[in-house]
């Protein structure tokens, strides 16, 4: 009986038996090989993640160490020492003043050496002259890369092993008289802090060059090893140049890659020649390699990190894997045919009420980073509009300075203009007083007509210096720019009589007319002004041309849109240097304290706050020309209307 089926349960054919045990079969090595490649796949990217920020950290830890001096070379040619030793090298007084300030330069900044050499690539003086085994002078290294490139004016940056067998960051900087490379100013900055900084990483690691060279490593079996094959040439410029001086630069230990990620490399290291720590270290489980290329170098440093935690744990999740997929193909052969459509009917309401939630959460998100970027919205127009309101009183304040220091160096002209008439109206009431006495009336009163007068020429003296000095915010209106230019010649009145600068002006009142505000046109004209004085201090020739005129000032177009004012100045006129930084803020061509270069940044801000701009160029016959352009009233009334 025991060998008879039940009736009414098919049996099935032993073929099928046969295969879905094959399946079943399959489907566990399958689950157990996935368990194992996704744990792998997932350990490795999270030991990538982790010793990413490590590597960051080296990698940051290391450029700080090696390009903290590099700005030192730079800094060497602005020593008058170091000048005058390349201008008389021969000079033993100069040898020893270059020698001094490298020993104190050396010694400040803490580097290895410093060194300058001439331009044939001979040291002329250095820091370590009081070391008799590393003094470098008279040294020949015109064949170091880092030479070549400094004479050729760039900045050279290059690793090497000194003659003496210390390696070390050579920084090399082109040292100029003029134009012309008199000579080089180089560094030399030590690697060995680097050493300090291996616990860091925690595990083995490396730096290596341009080359593909280590040139230092937490393993000191690595160093002076090749990552990849060095072609012939390569090493035949390498042993011209000496970088490596006459070490022998062998393969490196590990060279297959079985694959290349995008930041880091994953190296099989069974079977692999290399040092007995390694392969103690990897034990046959393979190693993940991440790199870093260190910024505004050609160094890369690399990590090599032991994958043997990793394939054990993953191998442990595949196993499991393996025994959660037997289980589960049991259970669902179990279950199959009696819940098949229950779960069927569980699963696709679970679905509809997860895709609802979802749903429902998506919207709720949307809606809140509508609003939050809608508070942000207000909140940056609130922040630029009161940035606007700053840098507009902040103009004010600028141009109300301005105009302080205009009447403070004009407070000199002002005193003799108001002195005479001043002796004067004293000298009269005295002889008022006298003449009251004798009782002659009528001289008395010719006397007051006279102090009378005096007093009005004192008051057209001291009236256009209070509108000018008075701070007020800007109110464009109809401007009539031959009034304005007269104002800027009265404050400038004593200073061209006494230069004896010719005035030739030839706006007449009432012909142009712009929109804008009139004291503020007074300050950006004044400045102009006064720019062409100074700029004709040294000519033969001085003459102050000022001109206005309409441009656009067709009849058929309309009415004129600009109105343009010329100050021309016969001095020496503009390079193209100085046109190209004319208007930035403290740039001037000025002697020192004469100046602070504000005057013309200020007074394009003015002309620009009001629609207008100004431009500035040399004359073919002479002398420099600034044009200002401002709306013209007649375009703006009409706009208005």
């Amino acid at each position: 009986m025991s060998s008879q089926q039940a009736p009414g349960r098919p049996v099935l054919p032993f073929w099928r038996r046969l295969l879905w045990g094959a399946l079943a079969v399959s489907f566990i090595t399958a689950s157990s090989w996935l368990g194992f490649h996704l744990s792998e796949n997932q350990g490795i990217a999270s030991l990538r993640a982790e010793s990413n920020h490590r590597l960051d950290l080296f990698a940051s830890a290391v450029e700080g160490m090696v390009k903290r001096l590099e700005h030192v070379p730079a800094t060497i040619q602005l020593s008058h020492d170091v000048l005058n030793l390349l201008r008389d090298p021969a000079n033993p007084r100069r040898v020893q003043a270059a020698d001094s300030y490298l020993r104190r330069l050396n010694a400040h900044v803490g580097s290895v050496s410093a060194f300058v050499l001439n331009d044939r690539g001979v040291v002329l003086a250095s820091s370590n002259t009081d070391r008799a085994d590393d003094s470098r002078v008279g040294e020949d290294v015109s064949f170091r890369p880092y030479f070549l490139e400094a004479l050729s004016g760039r900045v050279g940056r290059h690793f090497a092993i000194g003659v003496r067998g210390e390696p070390g960051y050579f920084v090399s900087h082109p040292i100029r008289d003029g134009a012309r490379v008199i000579g080089v100013a180089a560094i030399k900055i030590s690697l060995e802090p680097i050493d300090q900084t291996w616990q860091m990483v925690g595990s083995p690691a490396l730096l290596a060059d341009a080359n593909q060279v280590v040139i230092h490593s937490s393993q000191p079996g690595w160093r002076y090893t090749a990552l990849v094959d060095l072609p012939v040439e390569r090493r035949v410029d390498l042993l011209l140049t000496r970088m490596y001086n006459s070490m022998r630069i062998r393969p490196f230990p590990l060279s297959p890659l079985l694959w290349i990620g995008e930041d880091g490399q994953l190296v099989d290291s069974r079977g692999q020649a290399g040092p007995q720590q390694l392969m103690r270290s990897t034990s046959g489980g393979g190693m993940l390699v991440l790199s870093r290329p260190l910024d505004g170098m050609d160094w890369r440093v690399m990590m090599f990190l032991d994958l043997r935690e990793v394939r054990t744990a993953a191998a442990f999740n595949g196993m499991m894997a393996s025994v959660a997929a037997a289980f589960l193909l049991l259970l669902a052969l179990f279950i199959a045919q009696r819940r098949r459509i229950q779960r069927q009917r569980l699963e696709s309401r679970q679905l509809l009420e997860r895709a609802n939630a979802e749903l429902e959460q998506k919207v709720a998100t949307r809606t809140q980073d509508l609003t939050d970027a809608n508070d942000r919205l207000r909140k940056e127009v609130a922040d630029r509009e009161q940035a606007e309101q700053t840098l507009r009183a902040t103009q004010s304040e600028l141009v109300h300075a301005a105009k302080m220091a205009v009447l403070g160096q004009l407070a000199t002209g002002i005193t003799h203009e108001l002195t005479q008439p001043l002796g004067a109206i004293r000298t009269l009431s005295g002889n008022a007083i006298e003449f009251l006495k004798r009782g002659d009336m009528k001289t008395l009163s010719g006397n007051l007509g006279i102090i009378a007068r005096l007093a009005d020429q004192m008051g057209s003296i001291i009236h256009p210096l209070k509108g000018f000095a008075r701070k007020s915010d800007p109110a464009p209106a109809r401007t009539d720019v031959a009034v304005a230019l007269g104002n800027a010649l009265f404050l400038y009145g004593l200073r061209l009589r006494k230069e004896g600068i010719e005035v030739v002006n030839l706006c007449e009142p009432g012909a142009v007319t712009a929109w804008c505000d009139a004291n503020r046109l007074e300050q950006v004209l004044i400045n102009l002004v006064g720019n062409a004085i100074d700029a004709m201090a040294n000519s033969p020739t001085k003459t102050l041309t000022l001109a206005a005129d309409y441009e656009e000032a067709d009849p058929d177009a309309g009415p004129p849109r600009w109105a343009r004012i010329d100050v021309i100045d016969s001095g020496a006129g503009l390079d193209e240097k100085t046109l190209a930084h004319l208007f930035e803020p403290f740039f001037t061509t000025k002697t020192q304290g004469a100046g602070l270069g504000l005057g013309l940044a200020i007074s394009r801000d003015i002309a620009r706050e009001f629609g207008g701009d100004i431009e500035a160029h040399s004359r073919p016959d002479g002398g420099a020309c600034f044009s200002l352009r401002l709306p013209a009233a007649a375009s703006q009334e009409t706009l208005t209307a």
